[in-house]
């Protein structure tokens, strides 16, 4: 992770045209971003690009498009945000390599912004082709990769545009890298992981590295579902992951190894679907026909306790339905007292995954946190200590 290497604030950076990989992956519905948490977080990196009279040259995708054009996909929707967010001249090209993006690219005014169409319309993208790569990397004089988000792919625009071109770690990649180094390595002791989402299986990885370094693991959502249902307790119709018992048994059982403290939802709220009223209930009270939608009232005490003693928290995944107003208590009460104690000094909070930024932003905590990550699967690909093959390019590049 030291080897990375930022770009030099003295470089002089006037006419130079740099090539930003960012993630511009935002939720769209009928043709509207609904949520525009990904591109604010790139205005500070462009801006010291546009302060720097650079020339600056997006690449991102949208979607899953599979190497095939899909105007629903089309990066030209992202046009009047960073028109607005970045208060200056923003161009589009509908092709992302050749003779004539090279020519727009130069032709642009420093300080303007040539952002490229969806990256991932050309199969040579997923593939990491060297000859497209190679061909991207003409589009500019420098390259750096600010979508830490995307860092977990083996892609053309994230790993082999390296091999060609002057490469930089991004502002925003370091922040990432270092807040994962800190939570691993040196982070201020008692520790709290609140994890949730719907799938055990997935989350393994992070648990099994984690366990090892935390004081208090606290399992919430879907995912604490497979515990309930392990101690013998009817769940009702609610979601949980089939054949998961040994991987519960085996958390259980690392826990207890390792002296880290496991709590799971000794309450919850019920209902007979989405829309219905809640009803709070012990774990002996679960009915066949109940759906557990949110943690109970002693359960958020529990977990608020837990908050209130440790020095460093990371969260990942919410409490609940938190969608729905009627099931939002628990992530909510969660969020807040995260925000209380980061503000008051007494604690360093970090918050992760699609879902958590989502709640987090819905019930205006967004400015509590010390860090919020709005990566996904890099971020806990990170936590499970895995090599990620964007930050092994940028470590490799010797030009």
């Amino acid at each position: 992770m030291s080897k990375l290497k930022a770009l030099d604030k003295n470089l002089n950076l006037t006419d130079k045209r740099v090539i930003v990989r960012v993630d511009l992956n935002v939720p769209i519905s009928n043709g509207k971003i609904i949520d525009i948490s990904r591109i604010k977080k790139i205005v500070p990196v462009i801006k010291e690009l546009i302060n720097r009279k650079a020339k600056i040259i997006l690449i991102s995708h949208l979607g899953r498009p599979k190497g095939n054009k899909d105007e629903k996909l089309s990066l030209s929707l992202m046009i009047p945000a960073l028109k607005e967010l970045l208060e200056t001249k923003v161009h589009f090209s509908n092709e992302s390599y050749g003779a004539n993006v090279i020519e727009k690219s130069k032709q642009i005014n420093p300080s303007e912004v040539l952002l490229l169409e969806n990256i991932r319309f050309n199969k040579e993208e997923e593939l990491n082709d060297k000859s497209f790569a190679k061909n991207l990397s003409k589009n500019g004089d420098i390259y750096i990769n600010e979508a830490f988000s995307c860092s977990h792919r083996s892609h053309a625009s994230v790993c082999e545009i390296t091999n060609h071109i002057e490469s930089y770690a991004g502002k925003q990649l370091l922040e990432e890298v270092n807040v994962i180094k800190m939570l691993t390595n040196s982070a201020t002791k008692p520790i709290t992981y609140i994890i949730g989402g719907s799938k055990i299986s997935t989350k393994i990885g992070v648990l099994s590295n984690l366990i090892k370094k935390m004081q208090t693991i606290v399992i919430v959502g879907a995912m604490a579902n497979n515990f309930i249902k392990y101690k013998g307790y009817n769940i009702g119709k609610s979601l949980f992951e089939d054949n998961q018992k040994k991987l519960v048994e085996s958390i259980i059982s690392r826990c207890k190894k390792n002296d880290c403290k496991l709590l799971i939802p000794e309450d919850v709220m019920v209902a007979k679907d989405f829309n219905s009223k809640g009803k709070l209930k012990t774990l002996k009270e679960i009915g066949e026909e109940d759906l557990i939608l949110d943690i109970g009232e002693k359960t958020v005490k529990s977990i608020l306790k837990v908050i209130d003693e440790s020095k460093t928290v990371l969260w990942n995944g919410p409490a609940g339905f938190f969608e729905a107003k009627e099931f939002s208590n628990g992530s909510n009460k969660i969020a807040q007292k995260i925000c209380e104690n980061t503000k008051n000094k007494s604690l360093i909070s970090v918050a992760g995954g699609g879902d958590t930024v989502a709640a987090i932003n819905s019930f205006k905590c967004s400015e509590g946190f010390t860090y919020i990550s709005t990566a996904g699967g890099a971020f806990l690909e990170l936590l499970e200590g895995k090599v990620l093959p964007g930050i092994k390019a940028l470590e490799k590049n010797k030009l």
